[in-house]
């Protein structure tokens, strides 16, 4: 390679980064002023580092046949920064490169793929804007609360959205017990270092995180707190404890003055909805009161098991979980209640059950009866997966069905919930911070004859708190229409 070639390379990087750079006060302008959330690929943009953005651009090459260039996005942004836009979800990437393909003008191009939002901006008034936002508790602050929170905090900057007003927790034995739980939510071994600051309001008992200012309320009981002493009204809690699973239990939350709606991040028992965003999330109505998220394996494979079951019908099969381990093992080999579950997480596979295979169904009905399942806890923090062995009733190859997934991946209704890559090269810690319920590798699906496997990763916990907060904003009344829209026959 000659010099010039060398020198050419380095000026092209350079190029990019100065784009990059430019996009990043039009990014936050759109987010803070117009409550416009962007996109690359299902892949946020705001509050992205300037190599974050470009990876985001290099992440298209392993969905689509081309690359995607900074150059390809940044004339999409700043017209649609002159549209006073009302808010929405718009992935600046899809319309890059189906704007690349059909050509013509750029702004009757963006008009036709996201007009019901354009000039929309000055019909938002502030009495509106104060409406939208509802108060959010946290019940529980352990490592679904901790995620839930930083989700929260980082989608506060936009103004009309969930507000986290406080979080509650048992008083430990610690004397800096607040500090403790700053520096939880401030340090994390998986998910790393929390994206902003934190400031510990000892006398107040509060935390002031990126300049929300979150209460943090000590109670021995779901029942035993006024919010509204702290101004927090009609609230959506979303209890992460695990504790109350039934109607009865979590029913003690409505007992709390200021409190309005519960929603649980664990199965449901007894005739609580259990919601996977996505699938049954239509279900929810005005008058339920007490919720379930249902499980982060049950988001997993749902949503991967409805297309397939739309498009080839499932007969039967069975769902095996190759799951990281939890808080509920054991570090070294001491008692538990459960079978094997008192052997060292950290040194052993452990076999174990799993409802996840019987609670699709509670979303999914028409897989009931249908699927069997297993769990295998492994060694491994955090990311897992679940491998689908499945029957159909029409005949299937390896290239028509990861092309199929790849399409809902990309431009279906579950677009969010399902993600595809088709790489030889990824492991399960490539998954860490993943927003999508399930992830499919193309590289590992086989099939044949009316027989199929897939196998799905989810990051367990983030994956999981991402749907989570799906369904408190459905609670909420605060959602944002999708561009583009579903565009898959």
């Amino acid at each position: 390679m000659s010099h010039e070639q060398i020198n050419q390379h380095l000026s092209n990087w350079t190029e990019r980064e100065s784009t990059a750079e430019a996009m990043i006060p039009v990014i936050g302008r759109l987010y803070r002023k117009n409550n416009v959330v962007t996109s690359i690929y299902g892949r946020s943009i705001i509050n992205q580092s300037v190599i974050d953005i470009i990876r985001a651009h290099r992440f298209v090459r392993q969905v689509e046949d081309s690359e995607l260039s900074v150059h390809d996005t940044m004339p999409i942004l700043e017209a649609m920064d002159r549209m006073e836009l009302g808010r929405g979800h718009v992935d600046i990437g899809k319309l890059a490169v189906k704007f690349k393909e059909q050509g013509g003008d750029l702004t009757e191009f963006l008009k036709q793929e996201i007009g019901p939002i354009v000039g929309q901006y000055a019909t938002q008034s502030e009495e509106d804007a104060q409406n939208d936002t509802k108060d959010v508790v946290l019940y529980g602050f352990g490592r679904i609360g901790r995620l839930l929170a930083r989700i929260l905090i980082e989608k506060a900057g936009g103004g009309n959205n969930l507000r986290l007003r406080a979080i509650v927790v048992r008083k430990g034995k610690a004397d800096n017990d607040l500090e403790k739980r700053a520096s939880l939510l401030r340090r994390d071994s998986i998910h790393g270092p929390f994206d902003g600051t934190i400031t510990v309001d000892e006398e107040d008992s509060a935390l002031i995180v990126n300049g929300n200012y979150i209460k943090v309320i000590y109670s021995d009981g779901p029942d035993q707190v006024d919010y509204t002493q702290y101004d927090i009204h009609n609230a959506i809690v979303v209890d992460n404890t695990g504790i109350w699973r039934d109607e009865d239990g979590l029913g003690l939350h409505l007992k709390s003055k200021g409190v309005s709606r519960v929603i649980l991040t664990a199965p449901g028992k007894g005739d609580i909805k259990n919601i996977v965003y996505g699938i049954n999330n239509g279900d929810i109505t005005e008058n339920d009161r007490i919720l379930s998220a249902a499980s982060c394996t049950t988001n997993a494979i749902t949503p991967v098991l409805k297309a397939i079951h739309d498009e080839y019908g499932i007969e039967d099969g069975h769902v095996e979980t190759v799951h990281s381990y939890t808080n509920d093992q054991n570090l070294i080999d001491n008692y538990h209640k459960g079978s094997r579950r008192g052997r060292s997480a950290p040194l052993n596979m452990v076999i174990t059950e799993t409802g996840a295979a019987k609670a699709v169904a509670k979303a999914l009905p028409e897989l009931k009866g249908k699927l069997t399942g297993n769990a295998i806890r492994v060694p491994t923090p955090n990311v897992s997966m679940a491998i689908l062995n499945l029957n159909l009733g029409k005949e299937v190859d390896v290239e028509g069905v990861n092309e199929y997934l790849r399409d809902m991946a990309l431009h279906s209704e579950l677009q969010k919930q399902i993600d595809f890559v088709n790489s030889p090269e990824v492991v399960s810690t490539d998954f860490v911070g993943s927003r999508h319920a399930g992830i499919v590798d193309a590289q590992a699906t086989i099939a044949g004859g009316k027989r199929l496997i897939l196998y799905v990763w989810y990051d367990n916990e983030f994956g999981y708190s991402a749907q989570v907060i799906r369904c408190v904003n459905q609670m909420a009344g605060v959602t944002y229409p999708i561009f583009p829209k579903r565009v898959r026959d």
